[in-house]
């Protein structure tokens, strides 16, 4: 018989207040390595549940292994109900405008005067300074912190390809969160954890800005860079395919010119090393490769450079990730229930977090659940009757 894998943190409850993607990340991070996570929603459901477009994803991807409750803060009962939830916590979550949570007695001061031992983590858009008062979006920041503008082309901003600063703030925050318990293990006192937007894009942009302190030479936009590496760029090909190629280094080169039967390129002195090449990038060496490399379909190049061993991309799109091979080999991705929605009760894939523990990949253990599916069973576990659970709705203090 084996032996059931206890999760890391498996035993450890945390109550989330939160929303769109941020602050769901966050107790992501910790639901999938075992923590019991109690999502708190209003009686009308988280309202991410149901955005269209680009943020149709946000919930199912977001929610996995969490419970739902629904109660009303905005009624004296229901705000004792969440207080007496956090009093039962190690972590609590939150990703609200500053000055929300206290007005329901569930802010850090509030809760910790009660619990010295909890953790708080409050997410938002900047850390406490001159801009904590602005409403921040994960665009805002990326337009305010230069991710835009090293990500399109010059005069021409342009926001990341998705969430970036509102997941990585999250992970962010998750990360300050094992640290704090890890010291609470040693102190015996718990702490607030701060995790903002802004300050996370201003991490991802910091290698530029130092970049800029070394050399004295500002950053271009990413599409218009001075190029470290001479071959490091995508390529059309044949049938107007699209593929990225790469060769880094010296022994890459000239792996690159062999296995294209360039042999000419090789033997050319103004290609003898990579800063040589990088120099006549642009003028000589780039045309004659985009020129050469239409005769090869992406498939074939794709082929060459795989035996090789060489650095190369195929250009994917997002839905195309469904059927990825590596994926699907290594269980990357994991099958959800769907929620809310026209497509309620289906079933999806959902990417894993990007790591393994003891080998394993940490799974889906509970679909994203239906709004307050667990509302008369954590209740009943604060010592609430049916009676009482029944009373509250009525009054409009939970659903």
């Amino acid at each position: 018989m084996t032996d059931k894998k206890i999760l890391p943190l498996e035993g450890l409850r945390v109550v989330e207040f939160t929303h769109m993607v941020m602050g769901p990340t966050c107790g992501m991070v910790l639901a999938d390595m075992g923590a019991e996570v109690i999502k708190v929603e209003p009686l009308e459901g988280d309202r991410t549940r149901h955005l269209l477009g680009a943020g149709a994803g946000f919930f199912p991807m977001f929610n996995r292994n969490k419970q739902s409750i629904k109660i009303n803060l905005q009624n004296p009962e229901g705000a004792e109900m969440a207080r007496r939830l956090c009093a039962t916590a190690d972590v609590v979550v939150e990703n609200f405008k500053p000055g929300t949570m206290a007005k329901y007695g569930l802010d850090y001061a509030s809760l910790s005067a009660k619990d010295p031992k909890v953790i708080y983590a409050s997410l938002k858009g900047f850390l406490p300074g001159p801009y904590e008062h602005r409403t921040a979006l994960d665009e805002v920041v990326q337009m305010m912190g230069g991710l835009a503008y090293m990500t399109g082309r010059p005069g021409d901003p342009l926001r990341a390809g998705t969430s970036v600063n509102d997941i990585m703030g999250g992970m962010f925050g998750a990360i300050g969160i094992l640290g704090a318990l890890i010291q609470r293990g040693i102190t015996g006192k718990g702490q607030e954890i701060q995790s903002a937007l802004f300050e996370n894009n201003v991490f991802l942009v910091g290698q530029h800005m130092l970049q800029y302190a070394i050399t004295g030479v500002a950053a271009d936009p990413m599409p218009n860079r001075i190029s470290a590496w001479a071959v490091y760029d995508v390529f059309t090909v044949k049938h107007g395919e699209q593929i990225f190629l790469s060769a880094v280094s010296d022994a890459q080169w000239d792996t690159f010119c062999d296995v294209l039967g360039f042999a000419d390129l090789k033997a050319d002195p103004r290609y003898a090393t990579n800063n040589a090449r990088v120099t006549h990038r642009n003028e000589a060496l780039l045309p004659a490769l985009r020129e050469r490399l239409q005769a090869w379909t992406a498939t074939e190049l794709s082929a060459i450079f795989e035996k090789a061993g060489l650095p190369y991309a195929p250009i994917a799109k997002p839905e195309e990730l469904f059927d990825d091979p590596h994926l699907l080999a290594t269980g990357g991705l994991a099958d959800v229930r769907l929620s809310d929605g026209a497509k309620a009760g289906e079933t999806a894939k959902a990417a894993l977090l990007p790591f393994t523990m003891d080998g394993q990949r940490l799974g889906v253990r509970i679909d994203p659940p239906s709004q307050g599916q667990d509302t008369d069973v954590l209740l009943t576990g604060l010592g609430l009757s049916a009676q009482d659970v029944q009373r509250l709705r009525e009054a409009g203090a939970v659903a």
